[in-house]
């Protein structure tokens, strides 16, 4: 494992049935090119040494001492290889014949885990032929040379790097209480799950739900491989699944009815699964046992530990190759765009809604700027209205012109209350700024942070005080990625009555916009929107130039927003390390993402190092923050998702920040 990944794979072999030689140089053929590109561990099939499909040939002696004599053979085959292989096999314990993986490392056999729950019913008839892991005593026996313990007990298996794991055989998965339920809350990372699974119509997209659902739950990585080409056909067809997930995400899948052996490499993360696992309270309260099962998972749970793995060479040419990594990871996928934005806006819709009605009020103050947060804002506020019955004349929108609003975004402004049919007010604070700049004996020559800020105090004044004159509330517009940045103005744009977009990244602000401007506007509206949405992101706090164009440009100043709003998610959401948040972001931003920008190491490394800097820094403006709704996994209100001292040291963090790219 290398950063917290953990590099495995689902094999699909070509198989013979009942030719255990054959198959043996399948699977060796597969575990030689795992062994290369750096696999830890690689999973096989159930019975991949016989073939699933013997049905009565189990009972012939021949084919049992054949497929031990298999065994054997890869126990040689793997004596100088560090990678760990699981294969099925059948294995005879006194009067008992089991359903097996067993667990193959530098020619040793590290364990032996017979199936639980056999299938009886269909096409599968598996109590004809096996006994269940629940029939058996602790055994010891010799199989393939070697002196093994098999024992119904669940086996977790470690790493020399403490990784864990542990494993069921196809059926298991299917209970109502799988062996990987308690495999993993005694602490396995990732389940292996050896298979075979027919295909029938509508089972392959049960099968999936699943195993995603198992995965979610038990918080693991999932790595199943199940039968495919070569298996009997006689009664019925396997398709030679080969998957992996982590936490209820699909992260690489093989090609079904493949007449091809298949390797489907892929990293699992296992220290976000720890992350999740410890941030879960339902998870640390299920693993919370008894005195007497404490004693009994003492007893029965089984530490292998193994030697220090070798990382193929190609992990050390590109960062995370069996693995995508989302550059937006805020964005829903276009599949589900439609559906997520829609749902975000009810969040919004709902938590503003309880606000008005328990405050009594029918008006709110927005300001107006002509740029994407104060527009998100404002359709929220629309459709809150709407969605009571209230009269969109309650909406106060109010632009504030200044030193540096342009053209463009003033008359945007003016454009969108308008057409959305809300009251409209124009109030210029460059008097009373001016007036300001005066009293406190500031140069108005003097673009520093005074001047911008001034401006930024006296909008939220306006703001205030009208709403005070109105009998209404002033709804916020500032969102999640600024309030991480802390780019706002601390008792300005900082504050509000209720902030609406607090938990929506600027990345998602964008998005929501077009959503809205391609569904369910007027023509009017949606030209405004989209031109609002190709707008330069600023302040507009300084002038323009000569030409009356903004040159003040936030990205520019403080860095790219998918790139802050990438570290901003691994940072709160998992805890991730500047070392790891530098990793993901290279391998995201690498320009194999059409979607998403290319950038090199050294710029990675300045605006995450701005990223950590400016976080910590600005956490004083995130401990007074206005109420908001929460609308995603990651929130910065400190009231129930964000607590932090606003003294708190960056050095650490800095400090590793340094040797980024060294």
């Amino acid at each position: 494992m290398k950063n917290g990944f953990f590099t495995v794979a689902a094999a699909v072999p070509a198989v013979r049935v009942a030719d255990s030689n054959y198959n043996l140089h399948q699977i060796e053929n597969l575990i030689a090119q795992a062994e290369g590109k750096g696999v830890e561990v690689v999973v096989f099939p159930e019975l991949s040494i016989t073939g699933y499909t013997c049905q009565d040939l189990f009972g012939q002696y021949h084919l049992l001492e054949e497929s031990e004599m298999a065994v054997l053979m890869l126990l040689d085959f793997t004596r100088k290889l560090d990678i760990i292989s699981i294969v099925g096999v059948p294995v005879m314990v006194d009067n008992l014949l089991l359903n097996c993986a067993v667990v193959i490392q530098q020619g040793n056999i590290l364990g032996i885990v017979p199936k639980t729950y056999l299938p009886n019913y269909s096409e599968f008839y598996e109590k004809r032929w096996f006994a269940s892991a629940q029939d058996l005593h602790p055994t010891e026996i010799r199989f393939a040379g070697q002196r093994i313990m098999v024992s119904p007990a669940p086996q977790i298996f470690r790493t020399a790097e403490n990784v864990r794991f542990g494993i069921e055989i196809c059926e298991d998965v299917w209970a109502p209480t799988p062996p990987s339920n308690h495999l993993a809350l005694a602490g396995a990372d990732v389940i292996f799950n050896l298979s075979a699974s027919d295909e029938l119509i509508g089972k392959h997209d049960y099968l999936k739900a699943l195993l995603a659902q198992q995965s979610a739950r038990t918080i693991s990585g999932y790595v199943y491989a199940g039968c495919g080409f070569g298996e009997s056909t006689q009664d019925v067809v396997y398709g030679g699944n080969a998957m992996v997930y982590e936490n209820g995400k699909l992260l690489v899948e093989g090609e079904r009815f493949s007449f091809d052996p298949q390797l489907v490499i892929s990293q699992v993360d296992v220290e976000l699964l720890r992350s999740e696992r410890r941030s879960n309270t339902t998870f640390v309260n299920a693993q919370r046992p008894t005195s007497e099962e404490r004693r009994a998972g003492e007893e029965n749970f089984i530490d292998c530990l193994m030697p220090m793995f070798r990382q193929g060479d190609e992990l050390g040419r590109q960062p995370l190759p069996f693995r995508t990594i989302d550059p937006h990871p805020f964005i829903p996928a276009d599949s589900e765009m439609v559906a997520k934005c829609e749902e975000i806006f009810n969040i919004q819709v709902a938590g503003l809604a309880k606000r008005l009605v328990h405050t009594h009020s029918q008006k709110v103050v927005i300001g107006i700027s002509g740029g994407l947060d104060s527009t998100l804002a404002l359709l929220v506020c629309v459709k809150t209205f709407d969605k009571l019955g209230y009269g969109r004349k309650g909406i106060i929108g109010v632009t504030m012109p200044g030193f540096g609003t342009s053209g463009r975004t003033y008359h945007n402004a003016v454009s969108l209350m308008e057409s959305l049919g809300i009251t409209m007010m124009e109030i210029s604070i460059a008097k009373a700024v001016t007036q300001h700049f005066e009293d406190i004996g500031h140069n108005p020559d003097n673009h520093d942070v005074t001047y911008e800020n001034s401006q930024a105090r006296e909008r939220t004044q306006i703001l205030m005080d009208l709403s005070n004159r109105l009998g209404g509330l002033v709804v916020g517009t500032g969102d999640l990625s600024e309030l991480a940045l802390g780019w706002a103005t601390y008792n300005g744009d900082h504050m509000s009555m209720y902030g609406v977009n607090g938990s929506v990244p600027k990345t998602l602000v964008s998005y929501l916009v077009r959503y809205v401007a391609l569904n369910g506007v007027d023509e009017k509206s949606k030209k405004t929107l989209l031109d609002i949405v190709d707008t330069p992101i600023s302040p507009e706090l300084v002038p323009l130039d000569q030409e009356g164009n903004i040159q003040q440009k936030t990205e520019d100043l403080v860095g790219p927003y998918e790139l802050h709003d990438f570290f901003l998610y691994y940072f709160l959401r998992f805890g991730f390390r500047p070392a790891k948040l530098f990793l993901l972001a290279k391998r995201a931003f690498d320009g194999s993402n059409p979607s998403a920008g290319q950038y090199d190491d050294e710029t990675l490394k300045k605006w995450l190092t701005t990223f950590i800097r400016r976080f910590f820094s600005q956490q004083f403006k995130r401990s007074c923050l206005p109420d908001g709704p929460k609308v995603g996994s990651v929130s910065l209100s400190p009231r129930g998702d964000w607590r932090m001292p606003s003294d708190a040291s960056s050095a650490t963090w800095l400090k590793e920040c340094e040797t980024l790219g060294a």
